[in-house]
């Protein structure tokens, strides 16, 4: 597979997610106040809510139903009820464009 456009760099709103679908796959991106492009699975791990409809906060994003914050680097919970990562796709800015692989996940580190 390769990389797909998802969306425009100017189509997204500082700590504001985006739904995007790629392939069937919900991801969730995010521009964070430091200026970095985030894509993580947008379905959470603890109750099946889409995280784009959450909190952006830093490099976390907050599920609105139940509080689990996860990181929007590794994907990981911070925080319970999820205890489950979310994957974290690899993301290509070319020009105006953000491009997203939804085979290419980030490694946990």
């Amino acid at each position: 597979m390769s990389a797909r456009r998802v969306c425009a760099l100017s189509d997204l709103q500082q700590d504001q997610p985006l739904k995007v679908e790629v392939d069937g796959i919900p991801i969730a991106v995010v521009l964070d106040s430091s200026g970095e492009v985030h894509a993580i699975g947008d379905t959470c791990t603890h109750g099946d809510i889409s995280l784009s409809e959450g909190f952006v906060e830093g490099d976390t994003l907050e599920c609105w139903a139940h509080g689990s914050a996860f990181s929007l680097r590794t994907g990981k919970p911070l925080n319970l009820p999820a205890y489950e990562p979310v994957p974290v796709y690899v993301v290509q800015i070319d020009g105006d464009d953000v491009l997203i692989d939804p085979a290419a996940t980030k490694a946990m580190s």
